[in-house]
């Protein structure tokens, strides 16, 4: 029996979404399930190139019907910016593998500074190769800096007409070596400062366009290219000053929110084919299921798994019901990049500690995703620079909430345009949030919600009574323990705020909020053990750690859920 909190293509039918969506993410699952995981496995090994997928997605019209905004599909009803379906596809393609989610997020990233400009004629073309299957790239990072993008050496030189000549290098760039255009950031040579700023459009097929190589041993084309005098015309300006470094990040702050589905759908595949080997693997006269390790191990994975979803199917809501004056997706975003992606290594590790050796099989998903589920917490920022990001909310999310009108289930057929008009990128401490207790109010009942509530409450009493000095600030080991703490919260406040939206089976969620409770347990032990914690701050972290709740026949009923969980997918050979 199929489990109703997980994909799995064998039942998979998207009913919340209108007929175009439905019919264009059952036809993706079919074109894999039809390929088979012998072809997609040798892809995967061989690092061939994707022509098929990307031929595949341009005869259906995938990309061009999921990335091209309202405003530019030129009164095409299906064509429209809509996060949810956008997280669906994530979750697909992260569940046959990488390599197809990182073609469609590196587009995903190429045309956001297109869709936040104000060039028409650049909007049409991006729109046109689109609608022809085109692909396309974004050309921020380079070998010296990384995505430090007030250090850009790629230098535009004006050439008397109106444009430039565009002279540097650019490194880790997916897609470089197909992008029939290529968002790059760089800055002029006759202006200093930001005001000197240019994102422009490139053309990796352009005679001034060198590839120089793919920089990774993978199916994904993470180029270097390398420009030299590469002509940049008045329709090829995207944007200039300060708006192109806001076009940067803002394209960031539309991309990194795909991590987390792509993450989900990695560990779903790799759970059908772990919980199905372990439940047919006989040891010493017994399955390996029947040792009580293994069945904590497994479902420890399956309640991680489940509370990685509901985290971003609530986030979802708050990106789409996102404006000028609700900005709280800027806390759930690298929220979703950091907390879901590492969880996501959480759960693969526990698998693997019960198939073991079985994780190295050529003929397994499991082996690829063991491998790919490592890069998503490092893409789009690392996990330390997204935790001091999330540390710029802490104080107003904990103590100073503000009121909002509540925030709905969105899976409406609507375009989310805020997205390409977020506006300067800055003011992040002024940002406010709903008071996060009501979330927890509703299920006091639950003992280990109850539990974890105690932790969150002495996080408070930590940020009025014993928060990092002014020293202490400048100590970002210490900092993104604190930060380890404060997500944690964040974490279970939108994983209750959707199990009530959904009516999430209760032994479910305080089975999950049991490993809740023991990973801010350990987060505090590990605040206690920093160099330069206070003797209060060492007494405030051993007072936050809890033991959870036991409940024996609620763990047996969750197991119960896991159990199931064989042989209910295998993919095609």
């Amino acid at each position: 029996m199929a489990d109703a909190l997980l994909f799995n293509p064998r039942t998979y039918d998207p009913q919340h979404f209108d007929p175009e969506t439905r019919r264009l993410l059952r036809a993706t699952v079919d074109w894999f399930e039809e390929r088979g995981k012998r072809r997609l496995i040798e892809d995967y090994r061989s690092r061939a190139w994707l022509a098929d997928f990307l031929a595949f997605s341009a005869k259906e019209g995938l990309f061009a019907t999921f990335l091209t905004p309202a405003s530019a599909a030129d009164g095409h009803a299906d064509k429209r910016w809509d996060t949810a379906r956008i997280a669906a596809l994530n979750e697909i393609f992260g569940f046959y593998g990488l390599d197809y989610w990182y073609a469609w997020q590196v587009t995903i990233l190429g045309l956001g500074p297109v869709w936040q400009s104000d060039n028409a004629a650049a909007r049409a073309r991006a729109a046109e190769l689109l609608s022809e299957g085109e692909v396309f790239a974004f050309g921020l990072s380079e070998k010296a800096h990384g995505a430090d993008i007030y250090s850009t050496d790629m230098l535009l030189e004006p050439d008397g007409n109106g444009g430039f000549r565009a002279t540097g290098s650019k490194y880790y760039i997916g897609n470089g070596n197909a992008a029939a255009l290529v968002s790059v950031f760089g800055r002029r040579t006759d202006v200093e400062g930001p005001d000197g700023y240019v994102f422009f459009a490139a053309d990796s097929r352009h005679p001034a366009y060198h590839l120089v190589k793919n920089v990774v041993d993978s199916s994904k084309y993470v180029s270097e290219f390398r420009l030299e005098d590469y002509p940049v015309g008045a329709d090829d300006v995207l944007h200039t000053g300060r708006a192109a470094f806001d076009a940067a990040l803002n394209t960031v702050n539309v991309g990194k929110f795909n991590l987390c589905t792509a993450s989900i759908g990695i560990c779903e595949h790799a759970m059908y084919e772990a919980v199905t080997h372990a439940q047919n693997r006989i040891l010493y006269g017994r399955p390996v299921t029947a040792f009580p390790h293994v069945r904590r191990e497994l479902t420890d994975a399956y309640v991680r798994l489940v509370g990685m979803k509901l985290f971003s199917d609530r986030a979802v809501d708050y990106f789409r019901s996102a404006g000028p004056d609700d900005r709280r997706y800027l806390l759930f975003n690298p929220m979703t990049k950091m907390k879901v992606t590492t969880e996501g290594e959480k759960v693969i590790d526990l698998m693997w500690d019960v198939i073991a050796a079985k994780g190295f099989e050529k003929d397994n998903y499991f082996a690829q995703a063991a491998v790919e589920i490592r890069g998503l917490p490092k893409l789009e920022g690392t996990v330390h620079v997204n935790l001091a990001l999330i540390l710029k909310f802490m104080r107003n999310h904990l103590l100073d909430p503000a009121q909002y009108a509540p925030v709905p289930t969105r899976l409406d057929a609507a375009d989310d345009d805020f997205l390409f008009r977020q506006g300067p990128a800055r003011g992040l401490g002024s940002v406010r949030f709903h008071d996060w207790r009501p979330a927890f109010d509703a299920y006091a009942a639950l003992p280990n919600v109850a539990r974890f509530r105690e932790q969150a409450d002495a996080l408070c009493t930590f940020v009025t009574t014993a928060a990092p000095d002014e020293q202490q600030s400048r100590d970002l080991d210490l900092l993104l323990a604190v930060g380890q703490l404060f997500a944690l919260v964040v974490h279970g406040q939108l994983i209750l705020e959707q199990a009530q939206l959904t009516g999430l089976d209760e032994d479910v969620l305080d089975e999950l909020f049991a490993v809740l409770v023991r990973d801010f347990s350990a987060h505090a032990v590990e605040l206690h053990g920093k160099d330069s914690a206070t003797e209060e701050q060492q007494g405030w972290a051993m007072g936050a750690v809890r033991r959870p709740v036991i409940d024996a026949a609620r763990s047996a009923r969750v197991w119960d859920r896991v159990e199931a969980l064989s042989g209910a997918y295998e993919m095609a050979p």
